[in-house]
Parts: structure tokens; sequence; C-alpha cells
């Protein structure tokens, strides 16, 4: 048996499942014919949730992303992709 710990990082599901709930929400808007990017931005200063269509459970979906996480992701892939 191995003595040490091991370092899982999960944090690339986490932004795989972040990323596909943010395109899911971005088609829902787009379908219902909202400015995808000022709506989402809208929600992410805000928090307000009608912001965001319920159109294919859009709304139910973007609560699921915590804000600052999601910040974090938008502001890392910003810079450094």
């Amino acid at each position: 048996m191995e003595d040490y710990t091991r370092k899982f990082d999960f944090s690339g599901d986490q932004d795989a499942e972040i990323h596909r709930i943010m395109v899911t929400v971005y088609k829902a808007l787009e379908e219902k014919g909202y400015n995808p990017i000022n709506q989402i931005v809208g929600y992410i200063l805000s928090e307000d949730p009608t912001y965001i269509t319920n159109h294919n459970q859009a709304r139910t979906l973007i609560r699921k992303v915590d804000r600052d996480e999601l910040m974090q992701i938008l502001v890392r892939n910003y810079l450094l992709k």
C-alpha cells in the first residue's frame, strides 16, 4: 500500500459541466430571440434569474452554477487562453 496522500483535481470535470450548462443557456436565449451575452451578463451581475428564459430549463440549469465559480472560469479562460 502506498503511504502518501493523493490529490484529485475535479476542476476539469466541473469546468466541462459548467460549459455544457452555459452553452445550453446561451442556445435557449438565442432561440427565444434574446441577446444571450447581454442576458447572461445581466444575470451574473444581479443574480436575478428573470434574465434567463425558462425555455429548455435554462433558468433551472444556470441556477446550478455558482456565480463566483463562473466568474473565475470566465476570467481564467479570458486571460490564459
